[in-house]
């Protein structure tokens, strides 16, 4: 069975401000570009058995200059609809609301028309994109890995539901800019196998 594979989009202007960047389409800064250009030795010369992106630019800009071709968009792997909070800073929130927590109270909707997500509602979206890709990763005799290229919270959710952990755990699994996770299993279970990594090496097949 192949491990699945899952890369943070490089930094955008709003995420090297700590900035809640859901669905505004940001474009990576130069900086961002550079971050994901160095992920392109680590997949180079291999093959997956799918390689699935966020719809938006930030996370399939991130994929192509690390030298992911042929990537399909899924709409599942969108980050979190931050709603009413869109573009603030978690500080900035805390002004009016000391205790407000991400992954315990959601967020408000926002006037311009987005509903805005709990952590449950970015699980429910984790769990298809796992149902989707889990007959593709245990597909007879392959053992070809798949890759996921999306954004922070939504791959932090993805972790705990693949862990069969509440989508709030995902709080755990802290992921920087254009890094790399791998999901894996040991002796039939689910676990996290890398984390965070820029390795100096392509990445082992496992």
């Amino acid at each position: 069975m192949g491990d699945l594979l899952l890369i943070r989009h490089g930094e955008t202007e709003w995420s090297a401000a700590g900035r809640h960047t859901g669905r505004t389409d940001l474009p990576l800064t130069p900086e961002g570009e550079a971050q994901a250009r160095t992920l392109a030795p680590f997949f180079a010369g291999r093959t997956f058995s799918f390689v699935l992106t966020s719809p938006l630019r930030r996370a399939r800009h991130t994929a192509e200059l690390a030298g992911l071709r042929g990537a399909e968009t899924d709409e599942d792997l969108c980050e979190w609809d931050y709603g009413g909070y869109e573009g603030l800073t978690t500080a900035r929130i805390h002004e009016t609301r000391p205790d407000w927590s991400l992954w315990r109270d959601g967020v408000p909707p926002h006037p311009d028309g987005l509903p805005g997500e709990s952590a449950e509602d970015v699980g429910r979206r984790a769990d298809r994109v796992l149902a989707r890709v889990a007959p593709l990763l245990s597909g007879a005799g392959s053992g070809e890995d798949g890759v996921l290229v999306a954004h922070a919270h939504l791959l932090r959710v993805l972790t705990a539901r693949y862990l069969d952990l509440q989508a709030s755990e995902g709080r755990l699994f802290l992921l920087t800019t254009a890094t790399v996770g791998r999901l894996s299993t040991e002796h039939g279970l689910p676990v996290v196998a890398g984390w965070n990594q820029r390795p100096q090496r392509p990445l082992p097949h496992a």
